[in-house]
């Protein structure tokens, strides 16, 4: 046996005793870090239910309020308007009511034309009304500014009952026509959008306008005008001819040259063909059943929108194509606006001072031709007139109670 010194003996003793002391320590440390990670997940644990506790008594409360708010805001409206025979709560204008419903008496509204064009569909299936309804004529102005011939529009509407017209414009948008809250035009634009000549933005200010006539339930007959446009006779000639006709006036015809068929775009079909196609004057009249079928329509709008594109106008085709495809027994095939083509080119004839006499009116009101009107004929064919300068504003309001008498 080896014996050892007595020194070495206790240096591997004292070796082996920390050894052995070490690894009780490292155990009780590992053990008291995961106590404090237990104790510390249980801590933010009760934290978290308690904050949503908290949280939710909140909400339960704020809830519990806004709904009382709501409960006591409502028995006020009822107690307001029980009190008041109003909605004096709302915009005394334009609460909900039967005579806001049926007779808008603001026209600025934040539909969309998808919201608008789809209010404007609506038809009652009820033939009677729940009101006194006089027909109206909704005369819709579509222009860029200024309405130059308003002096000789005012004079036209002067003394006339207010329940059988009423005055729709549609300007670009930003302009505000400059006119007196004592003029019938006070207030009567519409919310427009960017229109261009030549495109379908042109058919969607027309959609517009008949879509905000049609929001009042007495307007039965629709007439476009331009700010060139001028009546040529009286309101009373003008309404009795309208109300009083079974046709709507919208010009619809086969032109076979470059100028009508040539502008027809085969991937239209098989929804339209081209012995459908149809061409006429933008500046119509239609009664109230045929504004409804417009607005309403998408199907062929939309196709219009897609391939009618310059040099073909949908303004010149739409309409006319539309009626001839649905309605066309509906319609007379002929405008009430008068205008010049003889010069030739893309725009018609402009009237200016120098054009304006008692002969050149009589001419327009009575060329000796007829037209079909119902089941007869009149020589009163044309009811207005353009393209009219501002120059020719002072010689016709001097001739217009002489030869249009108003």
């Amino acid at each position: 046996m080896i014996l050892q010194p007595e020194s070495q003996k206790m240096r591997n003793r004292g070796e082996k005793e920390d050894l052995e002391g070490k690894l009780p320590v490292s155990v009780t440390r590992d053990s008291s870090v995961s106590l404090l990670r237990v104790l510390a997940t249980l801590i933010v644990f009760v934290i978290g239910v308690v904050i949503g506790l908290t949280s939710s008594s909140h909400i339960d409360r704020y809830f519990t309020f806004q709904a009382e708010q709501i409960i006591a805001n409502n028995a006020l409206a009822d107690t307001v308007s029980k009190e008041s025979g109003n909605c004096s709560v709302c915009e005394k204008e334009d609460c909900l009511s039967m005579d806001s419903f049926v007779r808008p008496k603001i026209l600025i509204h934040g539909m969309s034309d998808e919201e608008l064009f789809w209010r404007a569909s609506l038809e009652p299936y009820k033939k009677e009304f729940p009101f006194k309804r006089v027909p109206k004529v909704a005369f819709m102005f579509l222009t860029r500014g200024e309405l130059p011939f308003i002096p000789l529009w005012e004079r036209f509407f002067q003394g006339q009952d207010v329940n059988k017209y009423s005055i729709y414009i549609h300007a670009l948008p930003g302009f505000v026509l400059s006119i007196s809250n004592t003029s019938v035009f006070y207030k009567r634009q519409i919310p427009s959008q960017h229109v261009e000549w030549g495109s379908v933005t042109l058919v969607d200010a027309e959609k517009r306008l008949m879509a905000n006539a049609l929001l009042d339930f007495s307007n039965e007959r629709f007439v476009l005008l331009s700010e060139s446009c001028i009546p040529v006779y009286n309101f009373p000639t003008v309404y009795k001819y309208l109300i009083g006709s079974i046709h709507s006036f919208v010009e619809s015809y086969d032109d076979p040259s470059r100028y009508g068929r040539g502008r027809y775009n085969r991937h239209m079909r098989p929804d339209i063909k081209l012995p459908d196609w149809r061409k006429g004057s933008q500046w119509f009249e239609m009664n109230r059943t045929l504004a409804v079928r417009v607005v309403s329509d998408t199907k062929y709008y939309d196709l219009f929108e897609r391939f009618c594109k310059p040099a073909c106008y949908p303004d010149e085709h739409y309409i006319p194509t539309f009626i001839r495809l649905f309605h066309g027994p509906l319609n007379a095939n002929r405008t009430v606006t008068y205008v010049d083509w003889s010069l030739g080119g893309p725009h018609p004839a402009a009237f200016s001072a120098v054009n304006i006499t008692e002969g050149f009116l009589q001419l327009i009101r009575n060329n000796g031709t007829a037209c079909a009107y119902n089941s007869e004929k009149t020589h009163v064919c044309y009811l207005f007139a353009r393209k009219f300068n501002p120059s020719a504003l002072e010689p016709l309001l001097n001739l217009s109670s002489k030869v249009m008498e108003y």
